[in-house]
């Protein structure tokens, strides 16, 4: 008995010793938490790996595709985060024209990101962070950097291996955390700045194994009205493409106008070398959140649950069913003003009206929106512009441009008790339209369109002294103090908030008597009270702005406490006009 036993230890030992040779051979990069394997060895813990890449073109929808997968695997009982992975030059995207790139999405340690992560984060109801997000720009700064600094000890710094190490770095820096790490590739497959991403993802499937890591390929299948069919050599180009890097897909999204019947989807799994319960058709939807469920009725969830050996539990969508169910059949429903300049791209606003849609499911209301220009707002235009509306929100932005415009739209629906919400900007020009029509300063305005001695928004003291571009940006989350008699405190229910920021200008303290003398109300600031945060009329149904962004906070099912509380506010105005 007592050999048995040494031999049974000698063996658990060699199997460790074999285990341990096993994962270093994987070459792991980064140190995940350790867990007890079958054998009774401490071994570092691995995540499952999916990658989601697109082809044929681009915009297909596969920061929805990963969110909706995401979704579904959380609703199944597996932690699971989503990385995007931007194959453009710039670091962060904070410099770029939103109507060019749409809406810059930031996360609570302030990073500036994709406005993916803001779909992530959506659907999956948790937070993101920087390391959710990397760019080509953010991946050859760091293995330029290093190089500069000797880090590479004189050798010749290549794509293969230091940016694609690189790249499987910042993959990996999840390992371990989460059962399942979903990483979508930005861009479509065969652009030439999208190489090293993906070689990135065939090593690193290489290294973890089959069963730890699968690649879905979103793809297109046009149909030709006039031909009255799909067509699927678009779909067999890409996955063609797709191979070439070395990377063959396990699973097909199937972007189509209508449905894929059996034949075609048994001509793609065999022209595209899959299984054909692996071509998922992935038709247009009345709404984007119906996608996991679309998914779910074809097993998508299974499958990849299957494909990557995780065990599967009972997948609940009865929550997320009924949310849906009342964005598509509400009770109610209203018209909002969004006024912006941004506006020839709604992607510059994603988060806005995707809080709208929130709330207006919470409000069991349909939220149609009137696109408004600001630059079309005139004392002449501004009725016509703004006639049958239920409330309006003045968008976030920068620059002087349509401003003039925004202010005549914050005065119109303040003197016509209209619920007004202001975000950033907007709640600055709110305070500019309150100094000049109500507080006697007629030349009242912000330092950013015109510096004079009336400027009531001004960049704080220390934030003059910066001269990097972005430098003086306030970006992430900050605690915020609440008053608790204020429509804010009434739609959080708390004194204590955290908001996320994207702004340079504040709030000039200077102006606080002179303004507040005349009504205007300071219902939030930092806790130390140096930074105003929300400022609101009494004396008027709904007018709210803030200085922070509570559409980068807003979830699906949840909402955000203040798109529902103006939502309420216009709701009762519309009925209260029947």
């Amino acid at each position: 008995m007592r050999r048995s036993y040494a031999n049974a230890l000698s063996n658990r030992a060699n199997i460790c010793i074999f285990e341990t040779v096993h994962l270093l051979r994987q070459r792991i990069v980064t140190t995940p938490p350790l867990f007890r394997s079958s054998t009774g060895c401490l071994v570092p813990k691995t995540s499952k790996f999916i990658f989601i890449t697109g082809g044929v073109l681009s915009s297909l929808g596969k920061g929805i595709a990963s969110s909706s997968i995401g979704l579904l695997l959380r609703q199944r009982g597996f932690s699971v985060t989503v990385q995007k992975l931007d194959p453009y030059i710039n670091v962060d995207p904070g410099t770029m024209n939103p109507l060019q790139h749409g809406e810059v999405f930031v996360t609570d340690d302030g990073a500036e990101a994709d406005l993916d992560l803001g779909h992530y984060e959506r659907y999956l109801d948790v937070s993101m962070s920087r390391q959710n997000t990397s760019t080509a720009g953010q991946v050859y700064f760091d293995v330029i950097t290093r190089e500069r600094q000797g880090g590479y000890l004189g050798k010749t710094v290549q794509v293969v291996p230091h940016i694609t190490d690189e790249i499987k770095k910042r993959m990996r820096a999840f390992d371990g955390k989460f059962d399942v790490i979903i990483i979508e590739i930005g861009g479509t497959v065969g652009d030439i700045e999208s190489l090293p991403f993906l070689e990135a993802c065939r090593q690193l499937r290489h290294e973890v194994g089959r069963g730890n890591a699968l690649d879905i390929h979103l793809t297109y299948v046009p149909y030709i009205k006039s031909a009255g069919e799909l067509k699927t050599k678009p779909t067999q180009h890409s996955v063609k493409t797709l191979m070439e890097f070395g990377i063959t897909p396990d699973l097909l999204l199937c972007r189509a106008e209508v449905s894929l019947d059996r034949e075609i989807r048994a001509k793609i799994a065999l022209f595209c070398n899959v299984e054909e319960r692996s071509v998922i058709e992935a038709i247009d939807a009345q709404t984007i959140y119906e996608v996991p469920m679309m998914f779910a009725k074809h097993k998508l969830d299974e499958i990849v649950c299957e494909k990557l050996n995780l065990k599967k539990s009972k997948l609940n969508l009865d929550t997320w069913s009924r949310f849906v169910h009342r964005i598509k059949s509400p009770k109610h429903e209203i018209t909002i003003g969004l006024v912006g300049k941004y506006n020839k791209n709604p992607d510059s606003y994603k988060s806005i009206t995707e809080a709208f849609i929130h709330a207006g499911a919470i409000n069991n209301t349909r939220v149609n929106l009137r696109w408004i220009d600001s630059e079309e707002i005139t004392k002449d235009t501004v009725k016509t512009l703004l006639a049958d509306i239920d409330g309006i929100l003045v968008a976030p932005g920068f620059g002087s441009r349509g401003i003039e415009g925004k202010i005549l739209a914050i005065e119109h629906v303040r003197k016509n008790l209209i619920p007004f919400f202001g975000i950033c900007l907007g709640m600055q020009c709110a305070v500019i339209e309150f100094a000049r029509n109500v507080a006697g300063m007629p030349l009242a305005n912000s330092t950013e369109f015109k510096k004079n001695k009336f400027n009531v928004i001004d960049l704080m003291p220390e934030q003059r002294k910066v001269t990097e571009k972005g430098g003086t940006m306030r970006l992430g989350a900050y605690p915020c103090h609440l008053e608790k008699k204020s429509r804010a405190f009434a739609a959080y229910k708390s004194e204590h908030i955290s908001e996320r920021h994207r702004h340079r200008y504040e709030f000039n303290n200077d102006f606080t008597e002179q303004l507040t003398s005349k009504g205007l109300k300071i219902s939030g600031t930092s806790p130390d009270g140096r930074l105003v945060e929300v400022i609101e009329l009494p004396n008027h149904p709904w007018f709210v702005g803030v200085q922070f962004h509570p559409e980068l906070k807003s979830r699906a099912v949840t909402g955000h406490p203040l798109f529902v509380a103006f939502i309420k506010a216009s709701l009762a105005n519309a009925l209260e006009k029947l």
